[in-house]
């Protein structure tokens, strides 16, 4: 038994509340949207008919950014209800804040990069002694496979380049029923030196970490072989259970936008397999400052108009490795013996501070008695002085009594 790392949301930025219309503030934070062409690509693709596949600690249905998104789940830690919409485990935000950066909605403060994607809920337990959750994890991946998946995001690592064999066929069950498979490279900040499992398996698209300025993070972000692309993992907000927005960093919010990418790259081409669906996240990557492969950026920055609508070459199989040939050559041949990884506690920071609440619906001022109390106190005030003016001031002559000449 084994505790997973989740990879922990770092604290960079608290904002307070604004003159600004409350979805126009957090809207406009939001600036992978606009700053890396989502709002161009919708014009084409809106993620409609895919769903994505959250395994992470629930997602609470009940924000308003995330009503409607949720279409099924379950619960793989026993500590959650049914339908995987409880937050579990130590970490408990994480998944409702990823899911929002995937298919938030709009109409309601956060807009995901895949607006109108549907949205899966696989709840998992981290940091609870005695919970195997390499198992929850593969037994997720099959549900989700199962239930209608096209599309699953793991915002989690192992901390480690190795992975358990309970993987192999859980992963190898996602590729051969044509799911693609996102997930986070990890951050230093957490400890993280190099791209650890999942992102590490061939065929997952790993996603490194860019900076506000679009450079490689340097403490959300990893390096290494394996990695797929790179998008944005510092300042991101996303929403919060309880109606909250709260402002994050690292690969964990990373992942979910690279997510909702390509289920933005399925919606628009639904017979496309998962191979060239892959191939197209890679091919269109903006390579600025490098040629061919970099173990910081990977295939490069990502660009979700130029793949949906670039000219990108058919290929035969997953441009990013096959699981089924690495079992064949390392499995069999037990040159991999499994790390069981580190027990990490599954936060390293302090939690996201909270950016934003929703607002209570406001009322009239004059059904609010606290607003009356004042005035009752002045007018009161008001009455006195008037009673002890006229009943201590010294009598002036009667008009009734004036002297006749």
């Amino acid at each position: 038994m084994r505790k997973l790392a989740i990879l922990a949301a770092s604290v960079l930025l608290t904002v307070g509340p604004s003159s600004v219309a409350l979805a126009d503030s957090v809207r406009e934070q939001q600036y992978w949207i606009d700053d890396y062409g989502f709002t161009s690509a919708w014009e084409s693709s809106q993620g409609e008919g895919v769903k994505i596949a959250i395994i992470d600690t629930g997602i609470d249905t009940t924000h308003p950014s995330l009503q409607g998104v949720v279409v099924g789940g379950t619960d793989m830690s026993g500590l959650g209800s049914s339908d995987g919409q409880t937050p579990v485990g130590s970490n408990s935000y994480h998944g409702t804040m990823v899911a929002s950066i995937a298919a938030g909605r709009g109409d309601a403060q956060i807009i995901g990069t895949a607006p109108k994607a549907e949205l899966l809920s696989v709840s998992i337990a981290f940091g609870i002694e005695g919970l195997d959750t390499d198992s929850q994890i593969a037994d997720g991946i099959i549900w989700a496979v199962d239930n209608g998946a096209k599309v699953i995001n793991l915002s989690l690592t192992r901390n480690s380049v190795t992975w358990p064999e309970s993987w192999d066929r859980a992963f190898l069950y996602a590729f051969e029923n044509d799911v693609v498979i996102v997930a986070a490279a990890g951050n230093r900040a957490d400890g993280t030196e190099e791209v650890s499992a999942p992102a590490t398996i061939p065929g997952v698209i790993a996603v490194a970490g860019l900076g506000r300025d679009g450079l490689a993070s340097e403490n959300f972000s990893t390096s290494g072989i394996s990695l797929g692309v790179s998008a944005p993992a510092e300042d991101l907000i996303g929403a919060f259970p309880g109606g909250e927005y709260r402002m994050w960093s690292g690969t964990s919010g990373a992942t979910p936008i690279v997510s909702g990418m390509v289920a933005l790259i399925r919606s628009m081409y639904p017979d496309m397999d998962a191979a060239n669906v892959v191939n197209r996240v890679i091919n269109s990557a903006t390579r600025d400052g490098f040629e061919g492969y970099s173990t910081t950026y990977g295939h490069g920055v990502i660009n979700p108009t130029q793949a949906l609508l670039a000219e990108i070459p058919l290929v035969s199989s997953n441009p990013l490795g096959s699981l089924s040939q690495w079992i064949d050559l390392y499995r069999a041949s037990a040159e991999v013996e499994v790390d069981p990884g580190e027990i990490v506690s599954p936060i390293k920071d302090p939690a996201p501070f909270t950016v934003f609440e929703e607002p209570a619906p406001s009322l009239p001022w004059y059904t609010d008695i606290s607003n009356w109390l004042p005035l009752a106190g002045y007018a009161g005030l008001g009455l006195l002085a008037t009673f002890l003016y006229f009943a201590f001031r010294s009598p002036g002559p009667s008009p009734n009594r004036v002297k006749r000449k």
